[in-house]
């Protein structure tokens, strides 16, 4: 994928992540260690009480983790396929015959339009996501 479409991805999905990470992660993430530290809190307690009280804990943070690894796993398999379909234009029309620059042409704007559509699935992951999140028992 072209440098320029590469960063703009990425870009996009770092900006999607931060903002789950503020709104979403990171207060999960203060509760799990207020919980974990409250399972401490209780001397009369087993050390096995007090990892399966912390493992307890941790469950909301992991499970929201993993929904957003998936997701954007999800995502770059899209986009790995889309930009492979692009990858297989070029080759049979420079195996057809055609000189360079049109087959570079053709992958500049193939990819180009992977990209957008792409983009353009974010905010709907981005809300599946926070749906997904905040349904997550605490």
């Amino acid at each position: 994928m072209a440098e320029a479409q590469q960063a703009r991805v990425q870009n996009a999905v770092e900006e999607m992540v931060q903002n789950l990470e503020k709104e979403h992660i990171r207060k999960m993430q203060g509760r799990m260690f207020r919980c974990s530290a409250e399972c401490c809190e209780h001397p009369g307690n087993s050390m096995n009480q007090v990892h399966q009280c912390i493992e307890r804990c941790h469950t909301p943070l992991a499970k929201a983790q993993g929904l957003v690894t998936s997701e954007l796993e999800q995502f770059q398999d899209r986009l790995s396929r889309c930009t492979m379909h692009c990858s297989d234009k070029a080759k049979d029309l420079f195996d057809s015959g055609a000189k360079e620059p049109a087959v570079r042409a053709l992958m500049d704007g193939c990819v180009g339009s992977c990209v957008d559509e792409h983009l353009n699935l974010l905010p709907s992951m981005t809300r599946r996501l926070k749906d997904s999140l905040n349904s997550i028992p605490q």
